[in-house]
């Protein structure tokens, strides 16, 4: 039987997800920097903290914390192709939340600050954590190795 750590780091073969790795990954790195350090325009754990507290998602701070962290690293993760499935699945849910408290309600597109690049992300994870990582990945050495 399989380990934990063995299902997690195993994944198909192919350089299908490479592509939804290397875009999506600096994306949520980004985001995620935003929400966590304030970098790249963003207003930080507090100020971000503070916004979400005043849309109801309390405590605040924390809440800044879990999705900046869940972006930041999970990210990365996707960037590296180590523990991709997971990963994934967390940046799925985190998405999940920000279409149905944020976006929802504007509409589809973005000029509107609706729901459309949520969801394209959203659809991103799922594939991801759905397939894994794929041939050019840290999961896939990993794998290898374990199984070797």
């Amino acid at each position: 039987m399989k380990s934990l750590f063995q299902y997690l780091v195993t994944t198909a073969a192919g350089l299908d997800t490479l592509p939804l790795r290397i875009a999506t990954g600096p994306i949520f790195v980004a985001h995620g920097a935003q929400k966590l350090f304030g970098w790249f325009g963003g207003h930080g754990l507090e100020g971000t903290g503070g916004w979400m507290a005043s849309i109801g998602l309390e405590p605040g701070v924390l809440m800044a914390a879990l999705a900046g962290s869940a972006e930041f690293f999970g990210g990365l993760a996707l960037i590296v192709g180590l523990l991709v499935r997971p990963a994934a699945l967390v940046l799925a849910v985190t998405m999940a939340v920000a279409i149905v408290t944020v976006h929802l309600g504007n509409g589809l597109f973005m000029s509107n600050n609706g729901y459309e690049f949520g969801l394209a992300l959203l659809a991103a994870s799922l594939a991801l954590a759905i397939r894994g990582a794929g041939s050019i990945s840290g999961d896939r050495w990993l794998s290898a190795r374990w199984a070797g």
